[in-house]
């Protein structure tokens, strides 16, 4: 029995009562109906009267219940982006939202929340493949049965449309605990219509090295729990789940001559590898990158560093211990870098990670230490007795900054020589085609441990080293196939150096963009080897860029994370009350920036506009004056007050920010000179310090 995969050409008829899908290519299979306006989905036998097609979509993306309607969001067009063992793998370029109701209902809100959907969808690197699973790697795909469903195949922590697919996994009767709640058995004709997608990088490159062809893979998977933006998204949660948590898997090919050409929809995707009598080989290493997992957060107030908050560690120490079960169970031992520095407001951010690691190691039977620590470079932290399932970590620290200032990159490889026999040691993923068993895999040598990586962020310094250590275990690849001789490197072969550079450094670019809105720093080094002048003025821009997104353009990013991936649901049961994305904030605080705005700008024109010979000099001046007092004013008001001003998500708020505002708010109202503008005469401002921890929807348990 074949696979069944999603349909690769849905048509779309709508209705005023429903909305239906079928697939011209498998005219035999039921439609998918979709009532409206309730949302309730049934499946019909045969051709179904009364509607008109709209159009033919790609596939459809899952359905979401906002404040006032459902809707079904379907992929409109898609781009391919290459092959892997003959599988077309598609990004998504545009998607369409259908309203469930005829004439949809609007307020501030619900526009709002598609907006935010909208948006997030636009600018979302995300993927999908209709016959290839790419939320898996090739090492745990090794061992899943390929006639499974492709979306029950799919890595549960990369399969980022898993919440807006909940409706139709429910109606299907398979696993999830979606909102949407259907009675009614298993309906295994449902599996076609659930596409997986992964948010992330995929870049996949024809090329070869030293003569020999072959085909270069580098896939980041980001994960949909705790997924968020830079600041309002730090360190771990309740359920084990870190911050910016990245898969990383760089993969090279051999003779797989499927893997050529984009091809449409409608292609043939069934093929393998055409060398005849040559095994298709595939060889692949993983690595993952995390927010330090203790409880920390990053609180903006306009100040270019934010305020660190460091919790205790004992609180956060039941988290770290179900992160790391996980992280053991599904990669082994796993060598945790930490690259944060030593030294200055980074340095309670590493001492933390260490404290936990220790408390880790001696948890739950006390054992000793054994500490080597060289003062700089390394510190090193191993049990001396496997005494507990967390033995299986081990922490090398080194510090980053430190070691490569004054441009000297290079020193980043002391790190290398330090990891060298580990990764040598725990190898990587090699597996063989099987000839005439579509799907099956011959696994010849596993990865029994992941090189887990960190920095404050996991983008820049983070990159930097997981390059070095991708390009190192690609020379141990292409060493143990017999391409090249012991002690040659992959890096001899300009072209191909050329190309390694240039896709890690984009896979930078689309990590940190994700999480932090920027490209990535450092990249120069990445792409060229060499610090530069060119990237450092590149970094400035970036850094310059990244301070604007963080503090006025990330709380309504990080709303959309909510709203997409189901941490924050709708209250379908608050019509009418007060407007969630409203300024609450009092009247003499919204109208600040506006004075500071009219100021300057009466200055720029009392300064460049000329004056009539015969018009007194002294009322411009004395204007200018009160301009430049009332400017300088309102710019020391708005910078001594910048958690007044910060762009803070407004469904679910962060405890710290909540703090932060209500004791900068209450500061304010106790000013001798502003206190009466924002004190009790101004309710809007006292609403909001209420409102401020009022959940508007309820957070979804996972």
């Amino acid at each position: 029995m074949g696979a069944v995969v999603p349909y690769r050409d849905i048509n779309v008829h709508s209705s005023p009562s429903h909305y239906a899908f079928s697939s011209p290519s498998s005219p035999s299979a039921p439609t998918l109906v979709v009532e409206r306006p309730s949302g309730d989905l049934r499946l019909h036998e045969g051709k179904l009267l009364g509607s008109k097609r709209v159009s033919s979509v790609a596939g459809i993306l899952g359905m979401i219940k906002l404040r006032l309607d459902k809707y079904i969001i379907v992929i409109t067009k898609a781009q391919p982006v290459g092959r892997i063992k003959g599988h077309m793998i598609y990004r998504i370029v545009t998607t369409e939202f259908l309203p469930l109701r005829e004439q949809p209902l609007h307020d501030a809100d619900e526009d709002n929340y598609v907006s935010l959907l909208k948006t997030l969808l636009k600018t979302s690197p995300l993927f999908f493949s209709y016959a290839f699973d790419i939320t898996n790697s090739f090492q745990r795909q090794a061992h899943l049965d390929p006639s499974i469903p492709l979306w029950k195949r799919a890595d549960d922590r990369f399969f980022w449309n898993r919440f807006v697919q909940s409706d139709l996994i429910d109606f299907r009767g398979g696993q999830g605990k979606g909102y949407g709640r259907h009675a009614g058995g298993q309906q295994p004709e449902v599996d076609p219509y659930i596409l997986p997608v992964m948010y992330g990088m995929m870049e996949i490159k024809n090329t070869s090295i030293k003569g020999t062809p072959l085909t270069f893979i580098l896939i980041t998977r980001r994960s949909r729990l705790r997924a968020g933006t830079r600041y309002f998204s730090r360190g771990i949660d309740e359920n084990g789940n870190v911050s910016n948590f990245n898969e990383t898997e760089q993969t090279i090919i051999l003779n797989d001559s499927a893997s050529g050409g984009p091809g449409g929809f409608g292609s043939n995707q069934s093929g393998v590898g055409g060398n005849t009598g040559k095994e298709t080989q595939v060889l692949a290493y993983v690595q993952t990158r995390g927010s330090v997992p203790v409880y920390w957060s990053e609180i903006n107030t306009l100040k270019y560093t934010p305020k660190l908050q460091v919790r205790g560690i004992e609180n956060a120490l039941p988290a770290a211990k179900k992160h790391f079960a996980e992280q053991i169970r599904l990669y082994g031992d796993n060598w945790m870098v930490n690259l944060v520095n030593q030294k200055g407001r980074e340095q309670q951010v590493k001492e933390a990670y260490e404290q936990m690691v220790e408390h880790l190691l001696n948890s739950p039977m006390e054992n000793v230490q054994g500490d080597s620590i060289t003062p700089e470079k390394f510190r090193i932290i191993e049990p001396h007795n496997a005494q507990t399932v967390y033995d299986r970590l081990h922490y090398v620290y080194f510090d980053f900054h430190n070691e490569t200032k004054g441009l000297r990159w290079d020193r980043a490889k002391l790190l290398m020589d330090q990891l060298d026999p580990h990764v040598v040691k725990h190898g990587y993923f090699r597996g063989i085609d099987m000839p005439g068993d579509a799907g099956r895999v011959e696994v010849r040598r596993h990865q029994t441990a992941v090189v887990r990586t960190n920095c404050m962020d996991c983008l820049d310094r983070t990159n930097v080293v997981q390059s070095m250590i991708g390009r190192f275990i690609l020379s141990r690849m292409l060493i143990d196939l017999g391409l090249l001789r012991d002690g040659e490197s992959a890096e001899e072969d300009q072209a191909f150096e050329f190309l390694f550079r240039n896709v890690w450094a984009d896979n930078a670019d689309v990590v940190s963009k994700s999480y932090s809105g920027t490209g990535a720093l450092k990249t120069d080094f990445t792409r060229l080897g060499i610090r530069t002048k060119a990237g450092a003025l590149q970094d400035l821009s970036n850094s310059i860029t990244r301070y604007c997104l963080n503090n006025f353009k990330d709380g309504p990013r990080q709303d959309a994370f909510d709203l997409f991936l189901g941490t924050y649901l709708p209250a379908d049961s608050s019509i009418g009350a007060q407007l969630l994305f409203a300024d609450r904030r009092p009247i003499f605080i919204q109208a600040v920036p506006y004075i500071l705005a009219a100021s300057v700008f009466f200055i720029l024109v009392g300064a460049l506009t000329r004056r009539a010979p015969e018009a007194a000099v002294w009322p411009l001046r004395l204007v200018m004056l009160l301009c430049l007092g009332g400017a300088a004013a309102c710019l020391q008001f708005v910078w001594g007050n910048g958690a007044l001003y910060v762009n803070w998500p407004k469904l679910n708020r962060l405890q710290a920010q909540v703090e932060t505002y209500q004791d900068t708010l209450s500061k304010v109202s106790r000013s001798p000179v502003v206190g009466a503008l924002v004190g009790t005469r101004h309710e809007r401002g006292k609403s909001d310090a209420r409102l401020l921890g009022l959940e508007e929807g309820k957070k979804r348990v996972e």
